[in-house]
C-alpha cells in the first residue's frame, strides 16, 4: 500500500499531546520537510521542541480533555 493510501489518525491525549500515526509528512516554516510514521505534537503551547511535544504540559499542570 502507497503512503497516500494508508490512514492517518490523531488522537488527543488528556492533558498532553496530539499523537498523530502515520504515515506523516510535516512540512516546517522554513519548507523543511519531515517524514515520520508517528510524532507526538505539542497542544500546550509550552514545548521548547515545538511543534513536538517535549513533556512541558506536565511540568505546568496542562489540564485540557
Amino acid at each position: 500500500m502507497s503512503q497516500e493510501n494508508q490512514a492517518v489518525s490523531i488522537k488527543v491525549l488528556k492533558g498532553a499531546p496530539y499523537l498523530v500515526k502515520g504515515p506523516i509528512t510535516l512540512i516546517h516554516t522554513d519548507g523543511r520537510e519531515e517524514v515520520m510514521e508517528s510524532a507526538h505534537l505539542c497542544r500546550c503551547g509550552a514545548s521548547g521542541k515545538k511543534p513536538f511535544c517535549d513533556g512541558t504540559h506536565a511540568k505546568i499542570g496542562f489540564e485540557k480533555e
